[in-house]
């Protein structure tokens, strides 16, 4: 190369900003719910329960959407004292579930407030 020529320069892309994420989309009120039990055939029963209670009173759902099972495991000695080498593993599977609905009105609240659902079953809602 010589002293005339010069070596062309590299010029980066500028990044274009992402796009902004909404989740409200003008003025939507969004009722999250997240239920979890340890038994998925109660959790089943208790999502369909919410389900019908909502389109009772024309509400739009959507879901139920399967979270990840959350799996605990557990590894403790068979004997007290002497067999160190044999253990038992156990394992805790916690299955989960979400429920959106969307611009709930006064009446759908209510009716999902006085819901009893069977015990082993854990919910929680969120206003977006």
């Amino acid at each position: 190369m010589t002293t005339s020529e010069t070596k062309p320069k590299k010029v980066k892309a500028a990044k274009k900003p992402a796009p902004k994420k909404e989740k409200k989309e003008d003025g939507k009120v969004i009722l999250r719910i997240r239920v979890r039990a340890y038994e998925s055939k109660i959790l089943d029963a208790s999502v369909k329960q919410i389900i019908d209670t909502a389109m009772r009173y024309d509400a739009t759902i959507v879901g139920p959407v399967p979270l990840p099972t959350e799996i605990k495991k557990y590894t403790v000695n068979r004997a007290s004292f002497v067999y160190k080498n044999t253990r038992e593993q156990f394992e805790i599977r916690v299955h989960k579930r979400l429920i959106d609905i969307i611009n709930p009105n006064a009446k759908t609240i209510e009716s999902l407030t006085n819901l009893s659902l069977p015990s082993g079953v854990d919910i929680d809602v969120k206003m977006l």
